[in-house]
Order: structure tokens, then C-alpha cells, then sequence
């Protein structure tokens, strides 16, 4: 995988190995250095097929393809099988056989599931603090967030409070630091994980006592992948939804997807509804679109700071503005020597 050196990965691969487990980008490096020789393979295993796609890594994938020899088995797995990851499997394998381990959108039953209405994002940061402070009921919990920016946001938000029992994982943390962020929730250092959705997927984290859902996926499949971390192994899981009046239509199609509905818990009296919003929770003003000086649609108001001068208040006539300068000053009848046609004139 990247973030680390490829000098010494390379030397490993000199020794010859058996299985190779790698991420896309790094064993397309290790080829094209003919680290790595794929034309010996003859079993090819991608998991979380979906997940790669959606971060880019389609074309290395095309890549990889071609290195391969054209005899070979082919395993994908995928949690959500979308438009894309068929088109995938369609273009570059032969006659596969798709085999459905459960229906999308199959609740779990070992997992209870419950949400809240809440107006916004720090009146969201101050229900996780109140529901964090039962230690014996939320020992291990993981919080999901849409994006890197709210995963920031969030433990910055929780830090002072929390910042000791609590990790966050993200695409722009180090190597090092994920690793270190997750062996210290596995191992019981910290009781809180906050992840993106694309860092949680194919993460062992055994014994996780509830799922808070922070947002609502725009995916609904992701919402199942997402619950699918408690509950593991036949034990009771929890999993909590936080959602704004803005989220209440993706709740609802999660709830079609699994074809039931979500207990909906009262909002505590004692947790603080927050007045701070963050950028894109305010409201933005609105401009008309493609406002530019060749736009027939002006917005009123908003012109110059001065008054114009009479020789920039002339107003472009267009053609028969020209045509009048043509009669006034009209080109001579004849061509030739100046003094030619100043005898002619006489």
C-alpha cells in the first residue's frame, strides 16, 4: 500500500510470494518497476470493489486488467452492486456468476435501531456529548461522518471534553497515524472512532457497541454497510441516526430500501439546541445565475460609486451609427498621386 517505502516492498517481492494483498495504485507502481510479475496470476480477488470505484482507482484497475493473463479466475466483492460495478464486470469478465449473500437492504435483526431529529450540526455535536457521557452503556462506539472537513470539525468540536478517548480516521491522516488510531480503539485506549464511510470499509473492529450514524448516507446501501459494524458475530448491536429537516428524505429512503421504519426517539430536554451554524448550514444569498456584463437579466442596484463622464455615457449604435459617419466623411472617388487630383480639382 502507499505511504510507505516501495523499495522495500519491491525487495520483498524479489524473494517471491505466494498471495500478494495490495491497494490498486501501489501494485500498478510495483509492475510498471517490474517489481511485481502479474503474468504469473492466476487467481484475482478484489474486495470492496464499490468503494475503489468511487475513489478513482477505475483506471488503475483498466491497468491492472491488461497485465494479467487473459486465463485466470476472477473474485470480486462488493457491498452495494451499482450501475458502475456491473458495467465493470460486464466489460472485463467472461459469462461471471453473481451470487447475492443477502438482499440489499435486509435489516439485521440482531441490531436495534433508533434516531433522532435534530435542527444542526452542533446541536448534533451536543446530543453525541450528552449520550457519551453513559460510559457503561457506549463502551466502544464508532461515529460515522460524511467527509474529512466534518470529521475535523467533529473532534475539534468534542475535544476538549473527549479528546482523550477518542480517534478520528480519515484519507489526509498519515499512515502511521490510522494505524495508530485504530489499534488504540481495538485495544480499549480509546472508546470513541470517528470515520469517513470510505475509511471504515474492510476495517476488523471486533465488539463495537453502537453505531452513530452523524449524518444520513445519500447512498442508502451505505447505511446498511455502515450498521453492519455492530452486531457482529450473532452479538446485540445499536445503531443511532442523527438527522436534520434537510436529511429527512434520505432517512425515508433508507427506510423503503430495508421496508421498515426507524424508531424515532425524543430529542432530550437537557441537551442545548445550538444557534451556531456551520458554512454550508447558513444561508446563502441568492444571485441570479451567469451574471456577467453580456447578461440580459441585470441584477437592480450595484452600480458604479461615481457618476459617469459625458464622454462615457455614449451608447453604442450599432450599424447605423456607422453609416452615418460613412456619409459624413466619405472616401475620395479616385485612387492615384495627390497631386493628380489636386489638378483635377482646379
Amino acid at each position: 500500500y502507499g505511504g510507505t517505502n516501495i523499495n522495500t516492498q519491491a525487495a520483498t517481492l524479489a524473494d517471491g510470494v505466494d498471495i500478494l494483498v495490495a491497494t490498486p495504485g501501489r501494485l500498478y507502481d510495483l509492475a510498471v518497476a517490474r517489481a511485481a510479475n502479474l503474468k504469473a496470476v492466476k487467481k484475482l480477488v478484489i474486495d470492496e470493489v464499490d468503494v475503489m470505484l468511487d475513489l478513482g482507482f477505475r483506471f488503475q484497475l483498466s491497468n491492472i486488467f491488461e497485465l494479467l493473463p487473459e486465463k485466470r479466475q476472477n473474485i470480486m466483492f462488493s457491498a452495494t452492486m451499482t450501475e458502475e460495478v456491473s458495467e465493470l464486470i460486464d466489460e472485463n469478465f467472461i459469462t461471471p456468476e453473481r451470487i447475492s449473500v443477502a438482499v440489499s437492504g435486509t435489516p439485521l435483526e440482531n441490531i436495534a435501531q433508533s434516531a433522532y431529529a435534530v435542527p444542526n450540526f452542533y446541536t448534533k455535536v451536543n446530543l453525541l456529548a450528552h449520550l457519551l457521557r453513559d460510559k457503561k452503556e457506549f463502551e466502544k462506539v464508532l461515529v460515522f461522518v460524511p467527509s474529512k472537513k466534518a470529521a475535523d470539525r467533529l473532534f475539534d468540536a468534542l475535544e476538549e471534553t473527549h479528546g482523550r478517548e477518542m480517534g478520528v480516521v480519515h484519507s489526509n491522516k498519515s499512515q502511521n497515524y490510522r494505524i495508530r488510531s485504530l489499534e488504540q480503539f481495538n485495544g480499549g485506549r480509546h472508546r470513541v472512532l470517528i470515520a469517513t464511510d470510505v475509511m471504515a470499509r474492510g476495517l476488523d473492529l471486533p465488539l463495537v457497541s453502537h453505531v452513530i450514524n452523524f449524518d444520513v448516507p445519500t447512498f442508502p446501501e451505505n447505511y446498511m454497510h455502515r450498521i453492519g459494524r455492530t452486531g457482529r458475530a450473532e452479538q446485540e448491536g445499536r445503531s443511532i441516526l442523527f438527522f436534520t429537516e434537510a436529511e429527512l428524505e434520505a432517512k425515508e429512503a433508507i427506510e423503503r430500501l430495508m421496508d421498515m421504519e426507524i424508531d424515532l426517539f425524543d430529542f432530550p430536554d437537557e441537551v442545548a439546541v445550538s444557534e451556531q451554524l456551520t458554512p454550508d448550514e447558513r444561508t446563502k444569498p441568492k444571485y441570479a445565475k451567469n451574471q456577467n456584463r453580456n447578461s440580459k437579466n441585470k441584477l437592480e442596484g450595484g452600480g458604479a460609486f461615481h457618476e459617469k463622464k459625458d464622454k462615457n455615457k455614449k451608447v453604442n449604435k450599432g450599424g447605423s451609427y456607422r453609416e452615418a459617419v460613412k456619409q459624413k466623411y466619405k472616401k475620395p472617388r479616385t485612387r492615384g498621386s495627390k497631386s493628380v487630383n489636386n489638378r483635377k480639382k482646379k
